[in-house]
């Protein structure tokens, strides 16, 4: 980020950059407790395992003093090892860094445990072993893979990198090494100091054609953590959107990973308990579903596995479990509008992911163009998603609950009529919708609005271009 403003309407007044040391701030004491506080600044579900790491030995037994920053965990079973400079990073910082992932390869979950056990202790924390190898576990979506944890990730954080460290990053990446550069900035804003982090290399574009896991070496390892990052992607992206209100029921198709003869089997046990079909879903990251047949939170992969275990009794990797979970469209959640939840039948959690990815809860875009519908014009659920890159289960979802939206009434369902689902935000308001809209020169023909009245998503994305 080279440029940072404050913004009064149509001033712009530039925000000076400053630095950590100019800030007396420090890498151990401020940087790395940054960090340690938001590892999502590392990635998407990171587990902190330690921090100030010295705990290995050269080969002739004498303790070495090199200190790995930060340690952590993904979500899909890989390490991720963090190098932490204040300043511009040294030019062999990635040596460095590839140095620790390869102590930490060896790494095993007892070592891991001991690890963690020490690092929460020094911070006021009680866990025993056990506890803390079950968290470890329980981080990873799927089994536990000696296989991926021998292959970790690398994140160096500096102020900035010189030419040296980007040329060898983007070969070393290209050589299946794999290494993210993330620039840490700082700006002092009406005396008060902003960090930001931005992942410089490798970039959303990189990622999409020389994705990570597909220059990880061996075509096992490869399938195995592909699946894991997209169903972790897709349940990221879900809860990221607001598309699934919590409660909403989910039903289970055997799909991804398992071979016909195996869903023949999973379909004949769930006949025998249909609550083995069902789920609750929950807006958390890590386990979002509840199985209606134990009442556990599961990761749609770890309840994917563990039903195929359940069923054939042997343990099994790869399935992609936001492939096995579609939404029950039967049952529509409180304050949801019918057409706009009758959408998403027939998508299973990974192509619901796919078509709102990118979608955010930021809503200044929905609230601008809320405000920019004139008296006697109405638009659609619909038409406002596709305006702000969103989906009309959360516009709506959000119209009914958020109090600040201007004319919420002026937003329709695709067949011109109020939502069955909608809702003022006062509750103590007894008027209704549709006679505020007559109120203010909308013509109707019975319950359905007429529909050159309707203001279309052409024409409100003029109105969000200003």
């Amino acid at each position: 980020m080279d440029h940072l403003f404050t913004v009064d309407g149509r001033t712009a007044t530039p925000i000076s950059r400053t630095g950590l040391a100019a800030e007396s701030l420090l890498e151990r004491q401020h940087l790395q407790e940054w960090v340690i506080a938001h590892p999502q600044v590392l990635g998407e579900s990171v587990l902190v395992i330690t921090a100030e790491y010295d705990r290995w030995a050269d080969t002739d037994g004498v303790p070495a003093r090199d200190r790995l920053d930060v340690l952590g965990l993904d979500a899909t079973g890989r390490l991720v090892v963090v190098e932490l400079k204040r300043g511009t990073a040294d030019r062999d910082v990635h040596l460095q860094a590839i140095t620790y992932a390869a102590l930490v390869s060896r790494f095993d979950l007892d070592t891991l445990a001991q690890a963690h056990r020490g690092f929460l202790s020094g911070r006021g924390q009680a866990l025993g072993i056990d506890g803390c190898r079950q968290r470890l576990l329980d981080h990873v979506d799927g089994e536990w893979s000696p296989e991926l944890l021998q292959r970790p990730r690398q994140v160096i954080i500096a102020a900035d990198f010189p030419k040296q460290v980007t040329h060898s990053v983007v070969w070393l990446s290209e050589m299946g090494i794999d290494i993210d550069l993330v620039q840490v900035g700082l700006w002092r804003v009406e005396g008060n100091l902003v960090a930001g982090f931005t992942k410089v290399y490798p970039t959303p574009e990189v990622e999409e054609f020389t994705l990570a896991p597909a220059r990880v070496e061996g075509e096992a390892a490869v399938k195995k953590l592909q699946d894991r990052s997209h169903s972790r992607k897709a349940v990221h992206v879900l809860v990221g959107a607001g598309l699934l209100p919590d409660g909403t029921r989910l039903l289970m198709t055997p799909r991804h990973g398992v071979p016909d003869a195996i869903r023949a089997q999973i379909r004949s046990w769930v006949e025998q308990d249909t609550a083995r079909s069902t789920a609750i879903w929950t807006n958390d990251t890590a386990r979002p579903l509840v199985w209606d047949a134990d009442g556990a939170s599961y990761s749609p992969t770890g309840l994917a596995n563990h039903i195929f275990t359940s069923v054939t009794g042997r343990r099994v990797d790869g399935i992609q479990g936001t492939t096995w979970w579609e939404v029950d469209t039967a049952q529509v959640p409180a304050g949801i509008d019918p057409e706009a939840w009758t959408t998403l039948a027939g998508s299973d959690l990974t192509a619901l992911a796919k078509q709102i990815s990118g979608a955010r809860k930021d809503w200044t875009g929905l609230h601008t163009l809320l405000s920019g519908v004139p008296t006697g014009r109405w638009t659609t659920y619909g038409d406002l998603a596709a305006a702000v890159g969103s989906h009309a289960v959360p516009i709506g979802r959000h119209l009914s609950t958020c109090g600040r939206c201007p004319h919420p009434w002026r937003v329709l369902t695709a067949a011109g009529r109020v939502s069955s689902g909608f809702r003022w935000p006062d509750p103590s308001r007894t008027d209704s919708a549709l006679s505020v809209l007559v109120g203010e020169g909308v013509r109707f023909d019975g319950d359905t609005a007429d529909p050159s009245g309707r203001l279309r998503e052409d024409e409100l994305r003029k109105l969000l271009d200003g």
